[in-house]
């Protein structure tokens, strides 16, 4: 291919909408171009590096059982509400009715449509296991798109998904789709790991998501150094705070004091109350599933909704209103408290730090009054002691006992074991050994293709623009002529050398613009080439060309050594990248 001949539209400045440093590249590297908010174009070179990373993917699904299937994007709402995710999926739908007014979905993604079809296919036990995949297009209506192909309306997506006959089953084809994620994103040169993750509204009860660590990143992941442990801070558990939770008890009973004006745990800590945030239990009124709850957590913790959502298996959940609060417990925010005047109909969560919490302080349920000597086991009725709160930075690791940091990441795959959750609600039973009808034991894994790409670029940039890994570049090698002059030496030479590399199954952009060779590194920079060769008069009098890799020195080799060099140069790279494939 010749640079004259393709679209690489590249830019000098950065587009003032781009925040992140890899969707700046996107687009100053000619990539993808915007055509409205969480929507893009992809241009040539985009599209070579997407489609590399889409047939690595193929190859190691197909390497780990993966059958490839394609499944429609437009879905019938009806299966959506049999699942149940109509409601609960509500807020990222695409709901378009036809000429006949019938409603549909533009699918986010594809549990409903590919257990219907296990439903009417899979039958007997003896067609199981089988696992499914697509790379499809998913629509989601993100309420910010943001950071180019990170969060977007529209983007593609690996999805997979096994059905099972047993549980032992489903984590068999856990764990085959755990190790395929670990060689495609090793073989696309990203430094991906595995953390433990909630399941969120996709559901299932065991969940891993792969992280790219980035300072741009969406999420935060909580870890320790010795690599032990990692999890999504949504789902991440420690061995509880560096300060301990009071566990004397300071009184008989609670005892009510005046606090006029304090509504904040930071004002009863301060002059002339002195209580300490760890001392406090903060009080947090939310509306779960219609139903209004209490939430208890130590004064200096915070609220994992998550974690919430989890543990009470809420579909819905959002703080109260404080017209809501004071008709069901008679007080305003800032003097709340599960001690006194809470309806027996009020079910109350506790976060597990507060079991033994005794002489704390809380809120009485009377607008400027707190109650202290509170101890949590004898004083308030619990519905139910759950892990509730965040993890901080610096508690203790529950499997190392090192102390826990975080970092910010960017979720690039994830994989779940669902279980029967779909099975039962969209009719995929099986005849099993025994003559019994069973449910399949599902799980599902995807991989954001687009966002991939991007992972890449923002793991692989410098000032100079992208640095792509050889798996994925556009093309590996651009031969950059200096004299474009058809009859010259240095044109006949590089027309030589690209038919050559070709043959041997290199590819190669041989850039054949008129341009000053300063326009052409820098671009050829900026898009990433792994490799630039240069052919040059001055380098051709001595009899060479000179080899730049994107991330090395320059190096001249001898014509009639130019090829070989070359091939051997593009190989060890893939021989590093794909070093694991055979594992």
């Amino acid at each position: 291919m010749r640079w004259s001949q393709s679209f690489i539209p590249t830019l000098k400045e950065t587009p003032s909408d781009a925040e992140i440093i890899s969707h700046q590249l996107l687009l100053r590297a000619g990539l993808v171009r915007k055509l409205s908010g969480g929507l893009y174009t992809f241009l040539p070179m985009g599209l070579r590096a997407l489609r590399k990373i889409e047939r690595i993917i193929r190859e190691e699904m197909d390497r780990a059982g993966g059958i490839e299937v394609h499944m429609p994007a437009l879905q019938p709402s009806d299966i959506w509400q049999q699942s149940g995710r109509y409601e609960t999926a509500a807020d990222v739908l695409y709901k378009v009715r036809d000429r006949s007014r019938k409603e549909w979905v533009l699918g986010p993604t594809h549990e409903e449509v590919i257990t219907t079809l296990a439903a009417n296919e899979l039958n007997s036990y003896r067609q199981l296991p089988k696992n499914f995949y697509q790379i499809q297009t998913k629509f989601r209506d993100e309420v910010r798109p943001r950071f180019g192909l990170m969060r977007a309306k529209e983007f593609l997506m690996k999805d997979a998904y096994s059905f099972d006959a047993s549980d032992d089953g489903a984590m068999a084809s856990y764990r085959r789709m755990y190790d395929a994620y670990t060689r495609i994103f090793a073989r696309c040169g990203l430094k991906a790991f595995p953390v433990e993750a909630d399941t969120g509204v996709i559901g299932g009860n065991y969940s891993h998501e792969f992280m790219v660590p980035a300072e741009t990143g969406e999420n935060d992941v909580v870890y320790c150094e010795s690599g032990q442990y990692a999890a999504n801070i949504e789902k991440a558990v420690s061995r509880g705070s560096a300060v301990p939770t009071p566990s004397v008890s300071s009184g008989e009973a609670p005892e009510k004091f005046p606090t006029p004006g304090v509504v904040t745990i930071d004002a009863l800590a301060a002059a002339p109350y002195l209580v300490p945030a760890q001392h406090q239990i903060k009080t947090l009124v939310y509306v779960v599933d219609s139903q209004l709850v209490l939430i208890l957590l130590r004064g200096d913790d915070q609220l994992n909704e998550a974690k919430l959502m989890a543990r009470t298996g809420a579909v819905h959940a959002r703080p109260a209103t404080a017209d809501e609060i004071v008709a069901t417990l008679g007080a305003r925010p800032g003097s709340l408290g599960a001690v006194q005047q809470v309806p027996a109909t009020v079910k109350v969560y506790a976060d597990v730090t507060l079991r033994d919490a005794r002489g704390m302080t809380t809120g009485a349920n009377e607008d400027g009054f707190h109650l202290r000597h509170v101890d949590a086991a004898r004083d308030i009725r619990v519905t139910q002691w759950e892990d509730l709160r965040t993890v901080k930075v610096g508690e203790l690791c529950v499997a190392s006992g090192q102390p826990l940091k975080i970092r910010r990441a960017i979720e690039v795959g994830h994989v779940f074991k669902l279980g029967t959750k779909y099975s039962v609600k969209l009719g995929s039973t099986f005849l099993a050994e025994d003559g019994s009808r069973q449910p399949t034991v599902m799980g599902c894994y995807g991989i954001g293709v687009t966002r991939t790409l991007q992972a890449v670029i923002e793991q692989c940039n410098d000032k100079d623009g992208i640095y792509w890994p050889m798996s994925v570049a556009p093309y590996q090698v651009c031969l950059t002529v200096l004299d474009i002059a058809p009859a010259g030496r240095p044109m006949q030479t590089a027309e030589k050398l690209l038919a050559e590399l070709t043959a041997a199954g290199i590819e190669v952009l041989l850039d054949d613009r008129d341009d000053r060779p300063g326009v052409k590194f820098k671009d050829s920079e900026l898009v990433g080439f792994p490799l630039r060769v240069n052919v040059g008069e001055k380098g051709l009098v001595k009899g060479e060309v000179e080899l730049k890799p994107r991330k090395g020195v320059v190096r001249f080799v001898k014509v009639e050594d130019a090829v070989r060099e070359i091939v051997a140069h593009v190989q060890g790279e893939l021989a590093a990248l794909n070093a694991d494939k055979a594992s």
